[in-house]
C-alpha cells in the first residue's frame, strides 16, 4: 500500500492505528472442516472475528529462519526449536513465528503457539501487539532473534526502534559482531591480535 501511495510503511501504520485497522488471527483448519481442529496454527487476515486470544502468563516470541536456502540451513530451525523448548522448561509459553511449513519449528508440538506469517518487522510487530490482549493492556512479549539466522537477526534493528524488548544480545551487540570494521576496531581497542583484513566495495579498492 505504501509503494502504491508513495508513502513510508511508518505513515501507513500510523494511519491504520488511527482507524483501528489491525489484523485478526484465524486458526488453520488442518482437517478441512471434517473434524474439530485444535492445532495452535494461526494466520492473519482482516475481518471481525479473532480466533487467537492472547496467551496468558509469561511468554516470549522466537523468530524463525524462514525458507531453507544457501547460507541459511536447517541448523537455524534446530536452534529455534530448542529455544522454544528452553522457554517451556523455564515456565514460559513459547510463540514461534515462521513462514516455512517444511520445518520442525512448524510442527504442532514445537511451541505453544505458531504464527504462519512473513518474517518482516511489520508482521512480527502486529503479532506482538496482538499478544498484548484486548485494549493492549499487557506488555509485549520479549523477542528472541538470535536463533533464526540472518533473516531473524535483520529484524533486531527495526523491532528495537519500535520499542520491542530483544532478549539476549541486543541490537548494538549484534551490529558490533556483524560489522567487520566495528569489530576490528573493537578488538584493536582491547589489544587482541587479529588477522589483517579490510572491507572493500570495488575491485579498485581491493587493488589499492
Amino acid at each position: 500500500i505504501g509503494k502504491l501511495r508513495g508513502e513510508s510503511e511508518a505513515v501507513i501504520r500510523e494511519q491504520r492505528d488511527e482507524l483501528g485497522m489491525w489484523p485478526v488471527y484465524k486458526l488453520v483448519d488442518t482437517c478441512a472442516g471434517e473434524f474439530a481442529s485444535a492445532t495452535p496454527y494461526y494466520y492473519s487476515t482482516y475481518e471481525e472475528e479473532d480466533e487467537a486470544p492472547a496467551i496468558e502468563g509469561e511468554r516470549a516470541l522466537v523468530v524463525g529462519s524462514g525458507p531453507i536456502r544457501i547460507g541459511q540451513g536447517i541448523e537455524f530451525d534446530y536452534c529455534s526449536v530448542h529455544s522454544a523448548k528452553a522457554l517451556h522448561a523455564a515456565g514460559l509459553s513459547s510463540i514461534i513465528v515462521n513462514s516455512n511449513p517444511e520445518t520442525v519449528s512448524t510442527d504442532f508440538d514445537a511451541s505453544d503457539r505458531l504464527y504462519f506469517e512473513p518474517l518482516d518487522a511489520e508482521s512480527v510487530h502486529e503479532i506482538l501487539r496482538h499478544e498484548q490482549g484486548e485494549n493492549f493492556e499487557r506488555n509485549m512479549p520479549p523477542v528472541i532473534v538470535q536463533f533464526g539466522g540472518q533473516t531473524a537477526i535483520n529484524l533486531a534493528a527495526p523491532l528495537d526502534k519500535r520499542g520491542v524488548e530483544i532478549l539476549g544480545s541486543g541490537r548494538d551487540s549484534i551490529d558490533l559482531a556483524e560489522d567487520r570494521e566495528r569489530f576490528e576496531a573493537f578488538l584493536r581497542g582491547l589489544g587482541i591480535p587479529q588477522p589483517h583484513g579490510a572491507a572493500v566495495t570495488s575491485l579498485q579498492d581491493a587493488q589499492a
